[in-house]
């Protein structure tokens, strides 16, 4: 572990901490297609399975069959596990394929909302719904993909081809989005292991904003709006790190993906001007229950995550010595602590490579979109667990937020800003060494 990596480690403790909770409470040795759907083994079996089943209910329009009411007007999915299969990432469009499935767009205009959050745009709301129902309301729009390719050389010659997504809007039901819309291309996550990041404390996330800040690093924690509090809290769910708890990330996806009210979100996405949408038979309550809520929030906090059992093969290790020399250990925090929870019988040490901060990733991959103290460069730091059976469990590698990097090498060399060091230290890689480092992020 290099010496920024000792200082920061120590500064938050982590290298004297005992209560190394036993990793058989939250990982599972799957590692089939259902590596990302296994519980935590202190899980309440009736719970998680009600849970489950919600994550996988199909939402219905109103007069339909086959699923539970309430999906709607407008919308882009029609149950969660459309987007997160298997509880994994989604999968961008194959050039020339049909729009994308699993992905979104996210619009605001310039400003600041009451809450410090972004303005949604006034006539397609905070996200671009490209389906509603047939005969009655109209989809907001379509959304298609091209991408822009070039190459990056590495130190030893070896070419590598860079893509990015160019977003295309076709068949706008409201009028044009204007010249000062701000957009954002988002790739369904991965889901599991939140529960355990949810156990950090708050604490032990400003220690490291703390310490980063007098090491000459720049990760800042996001501060966001509880809807339900009524008050500013500190974000470590979604992309931006927008979503203070996992229960109101859950009733956010709801009210944006599927057009599902919740007691959290009551009001249908019906900006004024889409008429017909706001004609639409509603509900004097919630469309998801209370308990419906509160079941697939507890189902997403009890997975586990999958093990590292090859941690100690010498090219992982190999790999991991190059992960921290070149820097991205930093923002890729190896270990943090959770506290007790209803889940945790005993604070643990969990290694999910992420330290939740917001980190400047640069111009190559700004959207160009704020979502509360998150700028247009800011991404919150992924985490890496269970990176190596994304193939297995979602048949794709895509990585990055909106699924632009198809291999490993192909994120890190769109690394820019805080991380240009740890771009630049890849690229002197020889092959041997990117092996290495391929099979330590595979091991993870």
């Amino acid at each position: 572990m290099n010496q920024l990596l000792r200082h920061l480690s120590a500064a938050l403790l982590l290298a004297s901490i005992i209560c190394d909770g036993s990793a058989d409470e939250f990982v599972t040795q799957d590692v089939s297609s259902l590596a990302y759907s296994r519980a935590l083994s202190s899980q309440d079996a009736q719970k998680f399975e009600a849970g489950r089943a919600e994550f996988h209910q199909r939402w219905v329009a109103p007069l339909s069959i086959g699923g539970t009411w309430g999906r709607g007007p407008t919308f882009n999915a029609e149950a969660c596990s459309d987007c997160h299969v298997g509880n994994g990432r989604g999968a961008p469009p194959q050039p020339g394929a049909d729009p994308p499935h699993a992905m979104v767009v996210r619009l605001s205009v310039p400003g600041v909302g009451p809450d410090g959050g972004p303005i949604a745009h006034p006539h397609y709301g905070d996200q671009l719904q490209d389906q509603g129902e047939l005969g009655e309301v109209p989809a907001e729009g379509e959304i298609h993909l091209t991408w822009r390719e070039h190459f990056e050389s590495l130190a030893d010659g070896e070419r590598v081809a860079l893509r990015s997504p160019v977003v295309m809007f076709r068949r706008l039901k409201f009028g044009p989005l204007g010249n000062d819309v701000m957009t954002s291309l988002r790739l369904a996550p991965a889901v599991f292991g939140l529960g355990l990041l949810e156990a950090v404390a708050e604490e032990t996330l400003l220690a490291i904003e703390r310490a980063q800040a007098s090491l000459g690093l720049h990760g800042r924690l996001n501060r966001v709006w509880d809807v339900e509090a009524r008050a500013p809290r500190i974000g470590r769910f979604g992309w931006k790190a927008s979503q203070p708890t996992l229960r109101q990330q859950n009733a956010a996806a709801y009210h944006r993906d599927i057009g599902v009210t919740t007691r959290i979100f009551p009001t249908e996405n019906c900006p004024p001007v889409q008429r017909a949408c706001r004609l639409r038979p509603g509900s004097d309550k919630p469309e998801q229950s209370e308990s419906g809520l509160e079941a697939v929030t507890y189902y997403l906090q009890a997975l586990a995550v999958p093990a590292q059992p090859n941690a100690d093969h010498p090219l992982v290790k190999l790999g991991r010595q190059l992960f921290e020399d070149a820097g991205c250990a930093h923002c890729h925090l190896p270990v943090l602590r959770t506290d007790e929870s209803a889940l945790l019988p005993s604070p643990s040490i969990i290694r999910p490579y992420t330290d939740l901060l917001l980190h400047d990733m640069g111009e190559g991959l700004a959207d160009g979109r704020p979502d509360f103290a998150a700028g247009p460069r800011d991404w919150r730091t992924a985490p890496l667990w269970g990176l190596g059976l994304r193939r297995i469990v979602n048949g794709n590698s895509a990585m990055l937020h909106d699924g632009r990097a198809r291999s490993y090498a192909e994120a890190i060399l769109w690394h820019g800003g805080e991380a240009l060091a740890a771009r630049q230290a890849f690229i002197r890689l020889d092959r041997a060494q990117r092996a290495a480092l391929g099979a330590f992020l595979d091991a993870l």
